[in-house]
């Protein structure tokens, strides 16, 4: 189970830093993505970390977001900047399942999801 922290509404430019909790594995030796879903599309992959602390990202966040793990409290990290309005969208961590052996940039292969954390960012 994963709890996501840290949403909120901001204006175009801004920043967020969400945060990801989860009871029952380890995080920090865990390969871990940010999803995020706007509504009336589908969910898709942001970025994820591998248990080495090797990251990927979308296209679209390169260079804007950064993801990243506290190993000491076990806790995933998506820092957001220069948030645009297309960033809007609810946001989920999940952990890639064990019997994965491959960290990839993908939405497949992704389970344990929480709740979410809603972002909006306005023009």
């Amino acid at each position: 189970q994963v709890v996501e922290s840290g949403g909120g509404s901001v204006q175009a430019g801004g920043s967020l830093k969400l945060s990801c909790a989860a009871s029952g594995y380890t995080v920090s030796r865990s390969c871990m993505g940010w999803f995020r879903q706007a509504t009336g599309k589908e969910r898709e992959v942001v970025a994820i970390i591998d248990s080495g602390g090797i990251s990927k990202y979308r296209d679209s966040v390169k260079g804007r977001f950064t993801i990243s793990k506290d190993n000491a409290n076990d806790i995933l990290y998506l820092e957001m900047n220069s948030l645009e309005p297309e960033d809007t969208a609810k946001y989920y961590c999940a952990r890639r399942r064990p019997w994965l052996t491959t960290c990839t940039l993908t939405l497949n292969g992704y389970g344990d999801w929480g709740q979410g954390t809603q972002v909006t960012v306005s023009s």
